[in-house]
């Protein structure tokens, strides 16, 4: 049975203040949903990070909204964790058409998805997300169930808890957002939740990785002129120097900003800094640590 909010049926008649302040009522709930999921959100993210660090992938896979949504936050995370662009990436049912319009008939294709995710290479080192938010999505279904006979660990986001895929999947994140504003409209609620989850899940594996030094995008890849003041204006924030002093630094290190923070904060020569950057696979702040544990010793 179709879920709906008694209150609301009349939308067609309320005014336009009247709507929104009823979405802007609904959207609320959405935070109170994802965060009745952190447990499971953090097992998730674990086991992400941990299949990274081991040089595995996550792979997102999905439909509609769904599939939009995975294929969003993968194409972020290299220019802003300067990751390889297929550390994280996305499966959408009907490929690249289905981005930029629509491909919904192919939600149902489950021998699509069996192509597209074995076309990935899936594997035990791997980690799979299933996104659906009713949790029935036979293209979703389809891909997660392959990718756990390749032995891959397995997380499903839905927001309806009788949905097949948390029954599916290793690691199942239920968050039940309740009924849409406009009847079985899932971009809304559940669309907002989904990407909430999904961004906990890329940035809090990127942050455990190193790909931070505080909150500070120190791997960002300066790759047009507003991401390059970035990169002199990180450098400024976690050195504590000058425009000027960040410059030399970032020149003398070949553009290494995490070895040019690391210089300027200890004193060591550029080919030092690097070396150091490099023997501690990219995390500044065990760099620091190292470095000051051998001026200790």
């Amino acid at each position: 049975m179709r879920q709906s909010i008694p209150a609301i049926k009349e939308i067609d008649e309320m005014s336009t203040i009247e709507l929104i302040e009823l979405f802007n009522s609904e959207d609320k709930k959405v935070a109170i949903a994802v965060e009745a999921s952190i447990g499971s959100i953090v097992k998730a993210v674990e086991a992400v990070a941990e299949a990274l660090a081991a040089g595995g992938r996550m792979i997102y896979i999905g439909s509609g909204t769904a599939g939009k949504i995975g294929v969003m936050d993968a194409s972020e995370c290299p220019p802003t964790f300067g990751v390889a662009d297929d550390l994280i990436s996305a499966v959408i049912s009907g490929g690249a058409p289905a981005v930029a319009g629509w491909c919904e008939d192919t939600e149902d294709n489950e021998s699509m998805a069996v192509r597209d995710i074995a076309a990935k290479g899936v594997s035990a080192q791997d980690v799979v997300v299933g996104i659906s938010a009713s949790g029935s999505t036979p293209y979703v279904l389809a891909a997660v169930k392959f990718a756990r006979e390749q032995r891959a660990k397995t997380i499903g986001v839905c927001c309806f808890p009788q949905g097949e895929l948390a029954a599916v999947v290793d690691i199942p994140i239920i968050v039940d957002v309740g009924p849409e504003v406009i009847q079985g409209s899932t971009r809304l609620k559940a669309g907002t939740a989904q990407k909430m989850v999904i961004n906990m899940f890329s940035s809090c594996a990127m942050i455990k990785l190193g790909k931070t030094y505080g909150s500070l995008m120190v791997n960002v890849k300066p790759i047009n002129a507003k991401l390059k003041q970035r990169v002199l204006d990180i450098i400024q924030d976690a050195a504590g120097c000058s425009a000027e002093s960040a410059r030399q630094a970032l020149a003398q290190t070949d553009g290494n900003t995490k070895a040019a923070i690391l210089m300027l904060l200890t004193g060591l020569e550029p080919a030092e800094a690097i070396e150091l950057i490099e023997k501690h696979k990219g995390y500044l702040k065990k760099a620091i640590k190292d470095d000051q544990l051998e001026s200790h010793l």
